[in-house]
């Protein structure tokens, strides 16, 4: 194939992709226009190159997202390169500084990538983009998919990348839709294009730096299999969609047994002890994909299971994963927000209300509201008080009607069927020495009275 043909057939291929994602997610007009992610590298320049003139024929607005990492000596002429490149092709140009951790426990290129894709979302949602197009070729499939199973990855790890899908757990915000529409191409057309079109293009050192394992993959392992098998990556692209199918029908069994256990807001135990151990494994994966979780390991998993099913019927059991909890009581399971130990200073705060509809408590994680009621507290009374919100001290106790008997919060909690991991968040209301409301539960009788005008009732909401 002659050059010129290398660059007028890949044009071609990259403008039915592109028109293939716009169509799928975006029927109408991209009002804001879309965003290419730009390091200056060979792939990304490329992209940029690409989608200038499909931009410029299809008369959308188009940007450039560049994610200054500050770890090459280079960092700052990069950005000097895009920035100028982009002037020069009237391309919409923005960057971010970020600081990269060098010891999160995830190594440095976990830590990068996860800044980028962070640093690339507060970039779309400032500008209101909602397509943000990457530079993903069919050989970075290929590492990926030799990565993934190096890493003894399931299903979902060796579905590899799809050509467009939206990534709120990479970019914080489910309305950003990242497209690869060269995924199918191979970095040697690539290289090309960008010869046929003489672009200028940066060389990261790092990318040559076989301590990490992707460029390992790339330089030591791709070439010897290129002698073996050549055409090896497309073939390995294509084992991808087949995991993608098989993910697809895991996924789709998923929600079905996500229906059928469902109770309450929880899943149940009985239900789940009737599917077999490798459906409940693809239940817990799905509930966890749900919460925005990062998936256990299998052991990890498996040891999750164990106390969760094995313990005793009326065992108080809670597992920590990540960022969440997961309890079981009364024979369903609930998955919570994991909650920071409250420092004990912060534990007691007092205030005096001034009138408003509600206050915020952002140590406590909620909101008191003040809700006018027929029979409440008196407002001029409590206008006058001094109030301490606190947590539970121990020996409460909560008298809800003149009718009903003064008990203590335990029976309160065991009554309405509070969960045991709910009760150590809910806070307290009193007056001095005198508890005057309990959150979730209610206000301590004798001090609500029928008022001639409306009365206060406490209303306690989490953010």
């Amino acid at each position: 194939m002659r050059p010129d043909q290398h660059c007028s057939s890949l044009e071609q291929t990259f403008s039915k992709k592109l028109d293939a994602i716009i169509a799928k997610s975006f029927p109408g007009q991209l009002q804001n226009g879309l965003a290419v992610g730009y390091s200056g590298g060979l792939d990304s320049t490329v992209l940029l190159d690409l989608a200038t003139n499909y931009c410029r024929r299809s008369q959308i607005s188009l940007h450039a997202f560049h994610v200054h990492h500050g770890l090459s000596p280079n960092a700052d002429a990069w950005l000097d390169h895009c920035q100028a490149v982009c002037v020069s092709g009237e391309v919409s140009f923005h960057a971010e500084r970020i600081q990269v951790s060098r010891d999160s426990g995830d190594g440095v290129e976990a830590s990068a990538r996860k800044g980028r894709y962070e640093a690339l979302g507060r970039m779309a949602k400032l500008t209101g983009i909602p397509l943000i197009l990457a530079a993903h070729h069919q050989d970075d499939q290929a590492e990926t998919l030799l990565l993934q199973l190096l890493r003894g990855s399931g299903v979902a790890g060796m579905s590899g990348m799809d050509v467009c899908h939206r990534a709120p757990n990479l970019f914080g915000h489910d309305q950003i839709m990242l497209g690869r529409p060269l995924l199918s191409e191979k970095r040697a057309t690539l290289e090309a294009y960008a010869s046929q079109r003489g672009l200028s293009y940066i060389e990261d050192e790092s990318n040559t730096d076989q301590r990490y394992l992707r460029n390992a993959i790339r330089h030591s392992v791709m070439p010897i299999l290129d002698t073996l098998s050549p055409g090896y990556p497309e073939r390995i692209a294509r084992s991808a969609t087949h995991f993608q199918a098989a993910q697809d029908l895991m996924l789709e069994v998923a929600q079905q047994d996500f229906a059928s256990c469902s109770i309450d807001t929880g899943l149940g135990i009985a239900a789940m002890r009737e599917l077999s151990p490798a459906r409940r494994d693809n239940l817990f994966r799905h509930w966890f994909s749900r919460a925005g979780v990062r998936m256990p390991t299998t052991s990890r998993l498996k040891e999750m299971q164990s106390q969760l099913f094995e313990g005793r019927e009326d065992a108080r059991i809670t597992v920590h994963h990540d960022t969440v909890a997961i309890h079981r009581y009364k024979n369903i399971v609930y998955l919570s927000a994991q909650n920071a130990a409250m420092a004990e200073q912060d534990q007691l705060r007092e205030f005096v209300w001034k009138g408003q509809d509600h206050i915020h408590f952002p140590e406590f994680a909620g909101r008191l509201y003040f809700d006018p009621a027929e029979h409440g507290l008196n407002a001029s009374w409590l206008r006058l008080q001094v109030l301490t919100m606190h947590l539970r001290r121990g020996g409460e106790r909560l008298k809800l009607a003149e009718n009903r008997p003064t008990r203590d919060m335990k029976s309160h909690y065991q009554s309405l069927q509070i969960p045991f991991w709910q009760r150590e968040r809910l806070p307290y209301i009193s007056v001095g020495r005198d508890l005057l409301f309990a959150a979730g539960v209610g206000m301590q009788s004798r001090f609500c009275h029928s008022e001639p005008a409306a009365g206060i009732s406490l209303r306690w909401v989490f953010d």
